[in-house]
């Protein structure tokens, strides 16, 4: 979710929820595409559009309100779906998860993550950045 503020606008300014193509819609200006994109760009992209007959110098301000969740499975504490706070590293997000459990492979993290509408699997180190919509996935050690 992102928050669009227009200023002098209250009928503009609004929380939006973004769509599962990566748009947001907006009154009067439509569908705005956000996933991909900066606040900054996204800020000047509703500018712009407002500018085209609406308004004459709209002053917008563009904000992330809620990151898509990240999901922690396999040897944790306990698996599931965690809000994402921004610069979380893997051993962050496992730590939120519970952390480790006794039969984890602390050594094999895997994360799966789509990047421009590819999905992917890596294994990653501790200080690793996660990012919104990622999976963890600990394995179980051999013995």
């Amino acid at each position: 979710r992102i928050r669009v503020i227009v200023f002098g606008q209250a009928d503009l300014s609004n929380t939006y929820v973004v769509d599962q193509a990566g748009n947001i819609a907006m009154p009067l200006i439509g569908t705005v595409q956000a996933r991909g994109r900066s606040t900054a760009q996204i800020e000047a992209d509703v500018s712009t559009r407002l500018k085209k007959g609406y308004l004459r110098n709209p002053d917008v301000s563009v904000e992330i309100d809620r990151y898509r969740p990240f999901f922690a499975m396999g040897e944790v504490g306990v698996a599931g779906q965690y809000p994402y706070v921004p610069g979380m590293t893997v051993q962050q997000a496992i730590a939120v998860a519970g952390g480790f459990s006794p039969r984890a492979d602390t050594y094999a993290v895997q994360v799966t993550r789509s990047v421009n509408g590819e999905v992917g699997t890596a294994l990653l180190h501790m200080s690793d950045a996660v990012l919104p919509g990622d999976t963890i996935f600990v394995r179980e050690r051999h013995l």
